[in-house]
């Protein structure tokens, strides 16, 4: 591979390193001899510079190469992951192609393996945290993490985890597509459509291991809610993610993807649905925090029964935001544009 692709790579991710990136996305300008990169930071998207579609293409079979991709492929999207470990800092790095055209776009999600957020730091409203935890004590049940893309929801189950295991010795199986954090003590079983690794035989696989805790890195289909139901009611601490706009919109994704109101009622132990706003410190955005709406108990079943949730006893999203404004951790202007 070219030298220049990879001193330009160790650049460009150092950089994006360096101003905590999310995201690094190469993005094909049509009839255009340019290629855009943007990182995303702090949820917004930022402009870095162009490079040639010619050297772009240098890079992109680089990228691909070192995420053992096909690089001859360039008509259907794919999926790979890359350990960067470079002064002694480790990072996953999460690639996805998607044709566009006669070439492919590229996008990168970091993951940092250092020094991962902790529940305390990720959280804006301590009394949540609290709440999330006591959710720990249940040796049987669905903890559901759910939102939209890049709000939060795999590092939040990862830290609910860790939580988990300062508790005590517990047998912890994950199933993951791809597996974004190497955790201690933890049986992690990377999901490979490709080698015959699918979350359903992988989650057969891992109830014969005596789980105490199954770790399941994202609900996508009927069978896999399914399963995932399936072991819960068995007695196993099942904790996942789902995309949903916000709880109760959780809760009709289930419906949707054919599991019963009566089996929801006897397996979630808690929704906890997640939006990253923007907070402020002396004037300045200096990182994000998330809120959450939270479901469970009576409530919780109240609401799978009837779809409607009781605004007395429940905090929106927007409840929040305005808590948020009053205690100054957000502006006036950031409350408007996160309605």
């Amino acid at each position: 591979m070219s030298n220049e692709a990879k001193k330009f790579a160790g650049v460009l991710l150092r950089d994006s390193f360096q101003k905590n990136a999310s995201d690094i996305h190469f993005h094909p300008i049509p009839n255009d001899a340019k290629v855009s990169i943007y990182y995303r930071e702090l949820g917004r998207r930022k402009h870095v510079r162009d490079i040639t579609k010619s050297f772009y293409q240098i890079m992109l079979t680089y990228f691909k190469f070192s995420a053992n991709m096909d690089i001859g492929e360039t008509r259907r999207p794919q999926n790979g992951m890359i350990p960067w470990d470079k002064e002694e800092t480790l990072y996953h790095l999460r690639l996805s192609t998607l044709p566009i055209g006669s070439t492919e776009s590229l996008t990168i999600r970091i993951f940092p393996q250092d020094k991962p957020p902790n529940l305390t730091e990720l959280l804006l409203f301590p009394f949540q945290l609290k709440r999330m935890k006591s959710w720990l004590n249940h040796r049987a049940g669905i903890i559901l993490v759910t939102g939209s893309t890049g709000s939060g929801k795999s590092t939040t189950m990862y830290s609910l985890l860790e939580q988990l295991l300062q508790q005590g010795m517990s047998q912890v199986i994950t199933l993951e597509e791809p597996i974004e954090r190497k955790l201690k003590h933890v049986l992690q079983v990377e999901v490979n459509e490709r080698a015959g690794v699918t979350y359903q035989t992988g989650l057969k696989a891992a109830l014969r291991h005596d789980p105490d805790v199954i770790l399941i890195g994202e609900v996508r289909d009927e069978e896999t809610a399914s399963f995932t139901l399936r072991a819960s009611l068995t007695g196993h601490l099942v904790m996942t993610t789902l995309h949903a706009k916000n709880a109760l919109g959780t809760i009709e994704r289930l419906l949707d993807l054919g599991i019963k109101k009566v089996d929801l009622e006897q397996s979630i132990i808690g929704i906890a649905s997640l939006e990253l706003i923007p907070i402020i410190s002396k004037g300045k955005i200096r990182r994000r925090a998330a809120i959450v709406e939270l479901l469970d108990g009576d409530i919780l079943k109240s609401a799978i029964h009837t779809g409607k949730i009781e605004k007395a006893s429940y905090f929106t999203f927007n409840d929040l935001k305005r808590k948020a404004l009053r205690y100054g951790f957000i502006s006036e202007k950031i409350y408007e544009e996160t309605q």
